[in-house]
């Protein structure tokens, strides 16, 4: 009975710290941005079907709820990603989900060529010129590593990052330890000051 409620506890504990980083790693390096023209950015995951997979399904689905009501007519839609396996760009596998399944009929860019997180956020700055506020959608620290990369890359860019809508409580929750764990790995490159919260 004691270790049935050692690992209940240890398992709520994991559980907890993994909702935890997460929320933490969504609300980093976004600001309060004002303005009308928004872009979300969805990030592609390497995808080797002729479908989108669950993962970039997911992410297709936290772009478009990221768009802000008042601003929906005016947002454009940006999916990011190259042709990691040799089959269609992931990008291009987003926008197909996003259109034929999901019916999205809101303005839609491609950027095809990117094979790195690095490269998405280089290859997608020419569409976010013009956009008073910016969001990057992801899994939280991948979106947290793409908006530290835009603030390296481009500053002034970085200024006009706001939160998206890819995190909310209880949402793959069962796997958020391990995406924890494995966001702890990636964001070892970042500097303390790219993983705090600006809010």
């Amino acid at each position: 009975m004691r270790r049935r409620t050692g690992l209940a506890m240890a398992g709520a504990a994991a559980l907890a710290w993994g909702e935890w980083l997460n929320w933490r790693w969504s609300r980093a390096l976004v600001g309060n941005s004002g303005g009308t023209a928004e872009a979300v950015v969805v990030l592609g995951y390497r995808n080797p079907q002729a479908t989108a997979n669950v993962i970039n399904r997911w992410r297709v689905r936290a772009g478009i709820r990221s768009m802000a009501a008042d601003s929906a007519s005016g947002t454009r839609l940006i999916f990011s990603g190259g042709a990691t396996t040799g089959g269609a760009a992931e990008a291009q596998l987003m926008s197909d989900y996003a259109t034929s399944v999901l019916a999205f009929d809101g303005t839609v860019l491609l950027e095809d060529q990117s094979g790195t997180t690095w490269e998405n956020i280089t290859n997608v700055i020419p569409l976010l010129e013009d956009v008073d506020r910016i969001k990057i959608v992801s899994q939280p620290a991948h979106a947290l590593k793409a908006r530290a990369y835009l603030r390296r890359q481009r500053p002034d860019l970085a200024e006009r990052l706001v939160r998206a809508d890819d995190y909310r409580p209880g949402e793959w929750m069962v796997v958020k330890p391990l995406l924890a764990l494995y966001g702890l790995w990636t964001l070892r490159g970042l500097q303390a000051g790219e993983r705090k919260p600006w809010l």
